[in-house]
């Protein structure tokens, strides 16, 4: 994409510094915004170089700034002064953003990052452990006014601190946590917020940065020009020493595929290796509508769309992190009780939802909510997922602990037990519970993979009773899912409805792409469950399956889905034409929300998205390996990842 222009909606200029201000920063692109990460909470800048949503300590804690869904809810904005234009990008291989303003007088860079510490840091871990968001400022031609504008807004925008100037920056005390904020030039506090002006001349730098300590605790000092500048150094080469190690996939779309996979190690939780399906709450699927959820959780379900994702893109290590996470999470001793299907990212499992109503949300769209009401949820495909990446991991494995074998078992009967029974389904319906078929899809998945690792298990002898169930459960989605009028596997068994999850029968091995049922599937998704822009939606909502008002935007996912399943029936040009229009939408800075509104062409839902960027990765390398294999028959199910010491696409 080309430079933005103009001057920057939320805080005009010139103004004196005490007039800094916020407004209309709720309102700006959802694709404005680009991710940090430190693998333990994350940050989103604007194009205008202003942080409007950032968590600490953790992706799931409150905010310190959430201007994103609020405009009273805190930011801080580095910008010039006036007019100006900006480009930006991510240095090369890394999650280090770095962002060019142009005016008329000069130019000035920033780079933006949250400071990654060595692994084996003790105090890298756990809560108390110090977190930094670093922002380093560089003079690079003529002469440029800088204006900055700090104003914490803890707990989603509840507190509004008290701010003191100290030797080196400003403190804010509010709350359960205290800031420490480092700036080499002197600030002017008001009314909760700090401001200053500053004249760069080239070659002149700044460094400032954010601390955060909890209460109760040691209070972070200001840091010196150096040590920021070295902080920065260090994460920079921490991010390039991660990508070299472990990304080495060469197929088609190479860089999208390795900036993917950089994309979902900043969206791990590295003390568990746990997963967020995205970096925010409650960015709307639709503008102004009520479809607004808190997605800063782990789904079981993303454990089998993951593992994948992260062979290809990343490395086994990091989907043993992501599976060990899952299992232990997931593992409970109440044989009657359902399995949860998501959890917070350090296993907890009470996800309790509420609405923040002092929020007025992205674009007026509320409520705003946290937590997630899905967590209690029956949602009986969690189980094939979880399965289907212990199948994955099989090797990697090796023997198992026998309390992860009675679970991993326990699983795959609980599947046998409860798959004629309705349930919410992927996509969390909050209406009626349905017999959806991707649910009995995937516990056709848990009891086929159970049988595949049966002696893994130590558990031969229950093979021919998973065996026997799962052929029933074939036989009832081949009999009641298929509908020969609608000329499609529908929705629900008897059903009449599209859904775009129904693509994942060739995916997971259940029918090869190339049977006719399922080529008919295909053609009637993408004629019947598209936009006009060829983007795929999840299902029709007017059907009014969710229980929900409004619509939604088309879904990522279920575009890349589309695209890999043409590329498994051997159908590779039309794949790379879905893959194209879906990747036509990634952000300037190579990001992905969860939905594309089907009028704007904006993107919708919290971002950056998990799924969108494994969908991607996978749609990618399922397109590849269609391309390296023309003449052989359309591979049959995920079970076609190369073994161990046969990644021909990894190291």
């Amino acid at each position: 994409m080309g430079p933005r222009r103009g001057r920057p909606d939320p805080r005009r200029g010139p103004v004196a510094p005490a007039d800094v201000g916020a407004a209309d920063m709720s309102n700006v692109p959802i694709a404005e915004h680009a991710l940090l990460s430190d693998r333990h909470s994350a940050a989103l800048v604007t194009s205008s170089g202003s942080v409007d949503w950032l968590c600490f300590p953790r992706f799931d804690s409150a905010s310190v700034f959430a201007a994103i869904l609020d405009d009273d809810a805190g930011h801080w904005a580095i910008h010039p002064a006036g007019d100006f234009t900006t480009t930006r990008e991510y240095l090369d291989g890394t999650m280090v953003l770095r962002t060019v303003f142009e005016t008329c007088e000069g130019t000035l860079e920033i780079v933006d990052a949250m400071e990654l510490r060595h692994s084996t840091d003790p105090h890298r871990l756990g809560e108390n452990a110090p977190h930094t968001l670093l922002r380093s400022l560089h003079c690079i031609r003529g002469r440029v006014s800088v204006v900055v504008s700090f104003a914490p807004r803890p707990e989603y925008g509840l507190v509004v601190p008290v701010l003191t100037v100290i030797d080196g920056g400003v403190r804010a005390v509010g709350g359960t946590d205290r800031f420490t904020l480092t700036s080499p030039t002197p600030l002017h506090c008001k009314d909760g917020t700090a401001s200053s002006r500053a004249e760069l001349v080239a070659g002149q730098r700044l460094h400032f940065a954010l601390h955060r300590t909890r209460l109760g605790l040691p209070v972070a000092q200001p840091l010196t020009q150096e040590d920021i500048a070295a902080a920065l150094e260090t994460t920079i080469q921490q991010w390039r020493a991660w990508s070299r190690l472990h990304q080495s996939y060469d197929g088609p779309w190479r860089e999208l595929v390795h900036h993917s996979g950089r994309v979902l190690q900043a969206l791990s939780f590295q003390p568990t290796g746990a997963i967020v399906a995205a970096a925010t709450t409650s960015l709307p699927e639709q503008v102004g509508g009520e479809r607004n959820w808190d997605y800063r959780y782990s789904w079981v379900r993303d454990a089998s769309f993951t593992m994948q994702a992260l062979w290809v893109a990343a490395c086994p290590d990091e989907a043993g992190e992501f599976f060990g996470f899952m299992t232990a999470a997931a593992a409970h001793a109440h044989p009657d009780r359902p399995l949860q299907i998501m959890f917070g990212i350090g296993g907890e499992h009470d996800l309790s939802e509420r609405e923040l109503t002092h929020l007025s949300g992205w674009r007026d769209s509320a409520p705003v909510r946290v937590g997630n009401g899905a967590w209690a949820q029956p949602q009986l495909d969690v189980y094939g997922e979880l399965l289907d990446a212990a199948y994955r991991l099989r090797e990697q494995l090796g023997e198992l602990e026998p309390a992860t074998r009675t679970f991993l078992a326990g699983l795959a009967d609980a599947a046998a037990a409860q798959w004629q029974q309705t349930d919410n389904g992927i996509w969390e319906v909050r209406g009626e519970p349905q017999h959806f078929l991707y649910s009995k899809l995937m516990c056709w998945v848990a009891l086929d993979r159970a049988v595949g690792m049966a002696d893994l298990l130590h558990a031969g002898e229950r093979a021919a009773g998973w065996a026997a169930e799962a052929d029933r459960i074939r036989e009832e989605i081949v009999s009641r899912g298929w509908n020969g009028e609608t000329g499609a596997f529908t929705q629900t068994l008897d059903g009449t409805e599209l859904d775009a999850a129904v693509l994942m029968i060739p995916i997971v091995g259940f029918l090869p792409a190339t049977d006719s049922r399922v080529q008919a599937t295909i053609d009637a998704i993408a004629r019947h469950l598209t936009d006009e822009r060829g983007l795929v939606y999840r299902y029709h909502t007017a059907a009014g399956v969710d229980g929900l008002d409004g619509e939604e935007g088309t879904f990522l996912l279920c575009t890349f889905w589309l695209a890999r399943a043409l590329a498994m029936a051997g159908r590779t040009r039309e794949a790379r034409e879905v893959f194209e229009r879906a990747v036509g939408y990634v952000s300037d800075v190579g990001l992905l929300a969860e939905e594309i509104d089907p009028v704007t062409g904006e993107q919708l839902g919290n971002t950056p998205q998990a799924f969108s960027h494994i969908g991607l990765i996978n749609a990618a390398w399922s397109i590849h390996q269609a391309e390296q294999q023309p003449n052989k028959d359309a591979e049959v199910g995920e079970r076609r990842l190369p073994a161990e010491g046969d990644r021909t696409l990894i190291d």
